[in-house]
């Protein structure tokens, strides 16, 4: 075991030590009320594992990127799938953005709250009448005097009824297309923010999910995140690591879902023998191995390119994708094997199944992946 190795494992078994005492008790809890408590988070910021990767000038740990992946991988395998997608977003997506993008200014007003849970984190860009058509966005920003008016509404925004800060896309140039888009660091305590009910979904139930509004909303200059204009070329240089979260959900859900079929077709009998001695249940669980085995393969693949700074967005396309799909495809068939168990509450099974389907929609759907990837081989 190298240096590397040795640290990654310290790390590993303090995430599962933490998610033992402080997750797998009360996460029932969670799901039927619909949302992490905030307790939480702070205890997650508190163990430093809110910013795992972030420079230790803003707060962080300073750790590799891949620690946060195993954070999401290690979630997910224990099927906490709503718990999953909120971490995604808050440590691996709007962290990130905001290291790579913010002044210095918002890095230092922001980073540090974030790390200890005090802040929550969103990112805001799908709208109800446009989802993944990103140039389709009605959401408008206005430079008026002393900064920017923000007017529009976002829906299915993860961290939506708790976040503090909001990434928000919005049109700067509605004449410009896609290159009139930009990016702005939205505080929701400012007045003309406002929430809707929290979305009630068929699976992860415990990450709350909310429809925003921004009604003459008035932000300071400073709310501009990166250059006006570029919102949609920094949201495509921020896509591969959002898509490896995805991944990493797709890969722990996997592992934890053969987890549990192992564990009940070894005890289950029917016909006198154990569910674990027939063929069609050594062969289905054989595949769902090796599908594992050859994803987790392409996601290292993808994980050392990022960290050379060379993933591309195809790349990125292929990955959530094919893991994705894996996974529903993967629990389906783990599920089946549970009987009419598997379709109980009773049996973590289920919820491993409806945590799942999402996985192929958010992040950018499975039929825009393979347009992503078309393009790459034959243009527009």
């Amino acid at each position: 075991m190298t240096a590397t190795d040795e640290n990654t494992q310290l790390f590993y078994d303090m995430i599962c030590r933490f998610l033992e005492q402080e997750a797998d008790p009360f996460y029932d809890e969670w799901e039927a009320a619909g949302q992490v408590p905030r307790d939480f988070w702070l205890k997650l910021g508190e163990a430093g594992m809110l910013a795992i990767d972030l420079a230790e000038d803003y707060g962080g740990t300073g750790a590799d990127f891949a620690i946060t992946q195993l954070v999401i991988e290690e979630i997910s395998r224990r099927g906490f799938g709503g718990l999953a997608s909120g971490y995604n977003i808050h440590a691996n997506i709007v962290i990130p953005y905001l290291e790579h993008l913010a002044t210095e200014e918002q890095k230092h007003q922001w980073l540090p709250r974030m790390a200890t849970g005090e802040v929550m984190g969103a990112i805001a860009m799908t709208e109800p009448g446009a989802g993944s058509d990103l140039a389709a966005i009605k959401t408008r920003a206005q430079k008026v005097d002393g900064g920017w008016q923000l007017d529009g509404s976002k829906i299915f925004i993860t961290n939506g009824m708790m976040a503090d800060l909001v990434i928000v896309c919005a049109k700067t140039d509605p004449s410009a297309g896609a290159k009139g888009v930009s990016l702005f660091l939205v505080d929701t305590h400012l007045p003309g923010f406002s929430r809707g009910k929290p979305i009630k979904k068929i699976g992860q139930h415990a990450s709350d999910t909310a429809e925003l509004f921004f009604d003459a909303m008035m932000l300071p200059e400073t709310a501009l995140l990166g250059q006006e204009g570029s919102g949609f070329a920094y949201l495509m240089q921020e896509l591969p690591r959002e898509r490896l979260g995805v991944g990493s959900q797709a890969l722990g859900a996997m592992e934890g879902a053969l987890a549990l079929t192992l564990d009940y077709v070894k005890e289950r009998k029917a016909f006198g023998q154990r569910i674990a001695d027939f063929q069609n249940t050594r062969f289905k669980l054989a595949e769902v191995r090796a599908q594992i085995d050859m994803a987790r393969a392409y996601f290292d693949l993808c994980v050392s390119k990022y960290r050379q700074g060379q993933m591309t967005p195809t790349d990125a396309a292929i990955l959530k994708l094919q893991l994705s799909e894996m996974q529903c495809k993967t629990i389906d068939e783990c599920l089946q094997l549970f009987g009419g168990y598997g379709y109980t509450l009773e049996y973590p099974i289920s919820r491993f199944y409806v945590d799942a389907r999402i996985q192929t929609i958010y992040a950018g759907t499975s039929e825009i992946m393979k347009e992503v990837i078309a393009r790459s081989m034959l243009g527009k």
